[in-house]
């Protein structure tokens, strides 16, 4: 099991900035394919960027705004988030797969690992 833990989320005025991060356990971290989801009440939790071996990929509602990174010495992936908008409002969870998959990181059932979640909020 890998333990996650976020943060840097808060509240923010519309086209501003914010930088997650999400720190794991482990000591294979840099093979690990880590992505970021998002979340708003009464919704599923929805794809937004991911990060691996062969790549970064986004959603398109956040490329070109958002780039995923990573830091494997110090076991922590960060998600800068830039001309932020109202509805990029949501609960943002970090997610991570030890092991390679054969479907799409873009679906929340390629992760076996989350985080406990931090609020954005972009005030408009």
């Amino acid at each position: 099991q890998v333990q996650l833990v976020e943060s840097g989320g808060g509240l923010v005025q519309a086209g501003g900035s914010l930088r997650l991060s999400c720190t794991a356990s482990g000591r294979t971290f840099s093979t690990y394919t880590m992505g970021w989801f998002r979340q708003v009440p009464g919704k599923e939790r929805a794809y937004v960027a991911s990060i691996n071996w062969s790549g970064t990929y986004y959603a398109n509602s956040v490329k070109g705004r958002f780039t995923i990174s990573r830091d494997n010495a110090k076991n922590t992936v960060y998600l800068q988030m830039n001309s932020l908008k109202p509805e990029d409002t949501a609960v943002y969870y970090c997610a991570a797969r030890r092991t390679s998959y054969s479907g799409s990181y873009s679906s929340t059932l390629a992760y076996d690992n989350w985080g406990q979640g931090t609020q954005v909020t972009v005030s408009s």
